[in-house]
């Protein structure tokens, strides 16, 4: 074999299959490390005590962190020079920072909510349009899962930037339901009667107690409102229940419901 090829062989190409194996062996165990590192970090004991989010967030931050120093180990191994290594990351950088305006934002947004802690993990939650059951609160958007079983990813920008009402923030809430009587019903009777419906459902909490008032003097009914508290898991299976169970009460004991009555007169004499 002649001299140059054994030279080239021996002090380039092995030099270099040997660079890319070891920075090939560093890739697969630093971000195994980073992983493992990332995972064992959100269980610890230094963070038991933390949000979820939070330790979600730090634990991601991490990862990260340990994965650039992997890349950057690599690059070191394959011996490319500092200025093209500087050069290249200074285009990357201006490059991702352009592409990923809106997912900046979205990260801001994230660690905003983490902080404040509008909501968390298993609240439902109302913020426009969107509703539902929060799952997971990410760096770059949040998941919630609507009331008909859709998982919905949104954007932490849009949560961030929305009136975000929280239904599971407080121990209990408030079911109201608006009824029509005839102005010649007996309203003590109702009251009765709907005290009694709201005692007979089990999921109906006996404190705050529940209420029955007039709350209107419609056109052609008297407006009767029922208020009752719940649990807040309990709210739907209470609001549909109880609908139902007004009105069997109402029509065992004769209680009317008004309809709007339009009066027709036809006058039939001639000119």
């Amino acid at each position: 074999m002649p001299e140059f090829i054994t030279t080239f062989i021996n002090e380039y190409l092995v030099n270099y299959v040997l660079k890319i194996l070891l920075a090939i062996l560093v890739l697969i165990i630093g971000f195994a490390v980073a992983k493992w590192l990332g995972g064992r970090l959100t269980k610890s004991k230094l963070l038991a005590k933390a949000d979820p989010n939070t330790q979600n967030l730090i634990g991601n931050i991490v990862k990260t962190a340990v994965r650039v120093v992997v890349i950057l180990t690599i690059v070191m191994i394959l011996g490319v020079p500092q200025s093209a290594v500087i050069a290249v990351l200074g285009s990357c950088g201006l490059a991702i920072g352009l592409a990923l305006q809106g997912g900046l934002s979205n990260i801001a947004a994230g660690i905003v909510i983490m902080i404040c802690k509008p909501f968390h993990v298993g609240d439902f939650i109302i913020a426009g349009d969107i509703c539902g059951v929060v799952q997971e609160i990410g760096l770059f958007y949040t998941k919630i899962l609507s009331p008909d079983n859709l998982g919905v990813t949104v954007p932490n920008s849009t949560l961030s930037g929305a009136t975000v009402t929280n239904l599971s923030s407080e121990e209990t809430r408030r079911v109201d339901f608006d009824l029509n009587v005839n102005y010649n019903t007996d309203i003590e009777l109702v009251r009765k009667v709907l005290l009694a419906v709201a005692q007979s459902n089990n999921l109906v909490l006996k404190d705050p107690a529940s209420e029955v008032f007039v709350h209107q003097h419609g056109q052609y009914a008297l407006g009767i409102k029922l208020r009752v508290w719940v649990k807040p898991a309990d709210y739907w299976t209470v609001y549909f229940d109880m609908w139902e169970d007004v009105k069997v009460a109402f029509d065992k004991f004769g209680i009317q419901i008004p309809y709007q009555v339009i009066n027709v007169n036809v006058d039939n004499t001639g000119d």
